[in-house]
C-alpha cells in the first residue's frame, strides 16, 4: 500500500494507540496535518507550542501513557524545548514531532530552519532526523519504545517537509529487533546478590526510612510499596515527584522531605541508620548540604538508571531495576528490620511537636494561601487531579492537599518550570475526562501560559484554576525578605493588572474572585458546580505569607526552620 510519509506518520501513531495529540500547524509540518483530518486521533489546537509540550506531559502523567505533541520547524520547535527539558528532568514519557525544512535545504539557513536535533541532544533520551519516508514507521515505533521503557523520557522525531510529502510502501515494525536500536537494553536481570546484601542491611537496621521518589510512580510500584511498608512497619517519606505514591492518610507516612518538606520527614532522614532510596535521585532540594545529609546512614539505592548510582551520595548497595521488582524481591526474602518501637516513639514525638502550621486566617482577609488549598481539597471529590506551577503555591499544594492515589499530583520538579500548571491541567483533563482537575497556580505562573485557557474553552476541557494572587513573584520575594534584607527587586506584579476575572471571561471561562474566607468558601462551591466551561478564581492572598518549613539553600537539613521557630526569632 502506497502512502505519503505524512500518511505513514499518522498511521504509525494510530498503530501505537495514540488517541490525542497536542499541536500547532505551520509550513514545514503542514503535510502532516492533512491526513489528521481523516484520522481517529483527536488534535488539540494550542495557542503556543510550549502549551502543547506541557499538555503532553500532563496527559502522560495522568494516564501513564506517552503524550504526543506536533509542532512546526524553527520557532515552533524552539518553543517546545522548555517542555522537552522539563520532561527530561522529570522522566516523563512524551514523543515530540517537529517539522523541518526540506532535506536539500538543511544547512542553508532556510526560512524557519533550526537544528532542533542538535539543540535537544542533551535533553532527550534520543532524537531522530528522518531521512526518508520509508524510515518513518521505524522512527515512530522506536520513539515510543524509548520513551516508555527503562527510565522514561522525551523523544523527538524531526521530519523534513519533502520526507512527509514523498511516497513509501507501508510497513510497520513487528519486533523490537526491527527498531534498530543497538546498545539499548533497558530490561536488566535483578541482581540477586545485591538484593541479598540489601536484606542484610535491613535486618541490621533499627532506624530505617523508605525514601520514595518519582521512579516509584513510573514503575507503578504503589501496591508493592504499601505491602512492603506495612509488613516491615517502616516509615515512608514521599518526595515532591512521588506525592500520591503512598497514601498521605496512612499511619506510616511522615510526609514530604526536602527544602520545604515536613519536619518529621526531613529529620527522620537525618537521624536514620538506613536510607532505602526507591526511584529517587538525591536531588539537592532534598539533600540540602550533602555532607550532612543522613550522615550516619547506610544507603540502599534502587533505580532503573545506573547513572544515578553514586552521582550524589555513595550507595552501600545499588540495585539497578524498577522499584516494583525490587520490592517484590525484598518481600519474598522476608527482609525485616529490628524492633522499631523506639524509632516510632521518636518519630511520633516529632509529628506532635512540629505539625504543619500557619497563621490563623482573618475574617476580613487577605486570605491565607494554605487555607485556600485546604478548603478546595476539603470540597474536592476523591481522586481529584491537582496540577501546579512552580513557586510558593506549588509547595503549599504539596504540603496541604492530601494525596491518596498515584497520578493525582502533577507538577514540574527538576526544571522548576513556571507556567507548567495550566497546560498540564488541560492535558491531564483530556487524558482523564472522568476526573476533576484543579490547577493550583500563582499569579506569576498564570500570566506565562494563561492563553491556553482559550484552548481549554474552545476544546471543551473544563479545568478549574485557583490563582493564589499575592501580587508578587512569591518565592523570590520570600528569599529577598529572608536573605536580601527585604530588598524587593523586581518581584511586584500588581493584584489588579490584569483583572483576572475579566481576563477569564474574555477567554470564554467563568471568572470568580474571593478576598475573605466567606467569599472563598462560596466561590469554591460555585466553581464545583460549573462543569461545562473552565473556571478561574482570583484568590487574593497575603503577600507576606511564607512557605515553612524551610531549609535555606546550601544549608544542612539539621537547620530546618519551622513556622514557629521563624516567628519566635523575629
Amino acid at each position: 500500500m502506497q502512502l505519503t510519509g505524512a500518511e505513514a506518520l499518522i498511521k504509525s501513531l494510530e498503530q501505537q494507540g495514540v488517541d490525542t495529540v497536542f499541536g500547532l500547524p505551520g509550513g514545514a509540518i503542514l503535510p502532516v496535518y492533512d491526513p489528521l483530518l481523516d484520522s481517529s486521533i483527536r488534535h488539540i489546537l494550542v495557542r503556543h507550542e510550549q502549551g502543547a509540550g506541557h499538555m503532553a506531559e500532563g496527559y502522560a502523567l495522568a494516564t501513564g501513557r506517552p503524550g504526543v505533541a506536533i509542532v512546526t520547524s524553527g520557532p515552533g520547535a524552539t518553543n517546545i524545548v522548555t517542555p522537552i527539558g522539563n520532561a527530561h528532568m522529570d522522566s516523563t514519557p512524551i514523543v515530540v514531532i517537529t517539522g523541518q525544512v526540506a532535506t536539500g535545504s538543511i544547512g542553508t539557513d532556510a526560512f524557519q530552519e533550526c537544528d532542533i536535533t542538535g539543540i535537544t541532544m542533551g535533553i532527550t533520551k534520543h532524537n531522530f532526523l528522518v531521512q526518508s519516508a520509508q524510515e518513518l514507521p521505524r522512527a515512530v515505533a522506536a520513539a515510543f519504545h524509548l520513551a516508555t521503557t527503562g527510565r522514561p523520557g522525551p523523544v523527538l522525531i524531526d521530519v523534513p517537509k519533502d520526507v512527509s510529502q514523498s511516497k513509501m510502501e507501508w510497513w510497520y515494525p513487528s519486533t523490537i529487533e526491527e527498531f534498530d536500536l543497538p546498545g539499548y537494553h533497558p530490561e536488566v536481570l535483578l541482581d540477586e546478590e545485591a538484593v541479598a546484601r540489601a536484606v542484610e542491611l535491613i535486618s541490621q537496621s533499627q532506624r530505617p526510612v523508605l525514601y520514595v521518589g518519582g521512579g516509584t510512580l513510573k514503575s507503578k510500584a504503589s501496591p508493592e510499596l504499601l505491602a512492603f511498608a506495612e509488613r516491615t512497619n517502616m516509615p515512608v517519606v514521599t518526595t515532591l515527584m512521588a506525592r500520591g505514591a503512598f497514601p498521605d492518610s496512612h499511619d506510616l507516612h511522615l510526609g514530604m522531605p526536602g527544602m520545604h518538606g515536613m519536619y518529621p520527614a526531613v529529620t527522620a532522614i537525618q537521624r536514620c541508620d538506613l536510607l532505602i532510596s526507591l526511584g529517587a535521585r538525591f536531588d539537592d532540594r532534598v539533600t540540602g548540604k550533602i555532607s550532612t545529609f543522613a550522615a550516619n546512614a547506610k544507603v540502599i539505592h534502587v533505580d532503573i538508571d545506573p547513572a544515578e548510582f553514586n552521582k550524589v551520595r555513595r550507595a552501600d548497595v545499588a540495585i539497578q531495576s524498577n522499584v516494583a521488582a525490587v520490592l517484590r524481591a525484598l518481600d519474598a526474602s522476608s527482609a525485616t528490620p529490628k524492633s522499631l518501637d523506639a524509632w516510632w516513639k521518636e518519630l511520633h514525638g516529632w509529628q506532635e511537636q512540629y505539625p504543619l502550621a500557619f497563621a490563623e486566617p482573618e475574617l476580613t482577609g487577605p486570605l491565607r494561601p494554605q487555607h485556600v488549598i485546604e478548603s478546595i481539597a476539603k470540597r474536592a471529590e476523591p481522586g481529584t487531579i491537582v496540577t501546579a506551577g512552580v513557586g510558593q503555591h506549588q509547595m503549599w499544594a504539596a504540603q496541604h492537599w492530601k494525596f491518596e492515589e498515584p497520578g493525582t499530583f502533577i507538577n514540574s520538579g527538576g526544571a522548576g518550570t513556571m507556567g507548567f500548571g495550566v497546560p498540564a491541567a488541560i492535558g491531564a483533563k483530556v487524558g482523564r475526562p472522568d476526573k476533576t482537575v484543579w490547577c493550583i497556580d500563582g499569579d506569576g505562573c498564570f500570566q506565562m501560559t494563561a492563553q491556553e485557557m482559550v484552548t481549554a474553552r474552545s476544546q471543551g476541557v473544563p479545568i478549574k484554576v485557583a490563582i493564589l494572587n499575592n501580587a508578587n513573584l512569591g518565592m523570590v520575594r520570600q528569599w529577598q525578605e529572608m536573605f536580601y534584607d527585604e530588598r524587593y527587586s523586581q518581584v511586584y506584579l500588581s493584584a489588579d493588572l490584569p483583572d483576572y476575572v475579566k481576563w477569564a471571561e474574555a477567554m470564554g471561562c467563568a471568572g470568580l474572585r474571593a478576598t475573605n474566607p466567606k467569599e472563598m468558601d462560596d466561590v469554591i462551591d460555585e466553581a464545583n458546580k460549573i462543569n461545562d466551561v473552565p473556571v478561574v478564581i482570583d484568590f487574593r492572598t497575603d503577600a507576606s505569607e511564607k512557605v515553612f518549613p524551610m531549609v535555606a539553600a546550601g544549608a544542612s537539613n539539621d537547620d530546618i526552620m519551622t513556622y514557629q521557630s521563624y516567628r519566635d526569632a523575629q
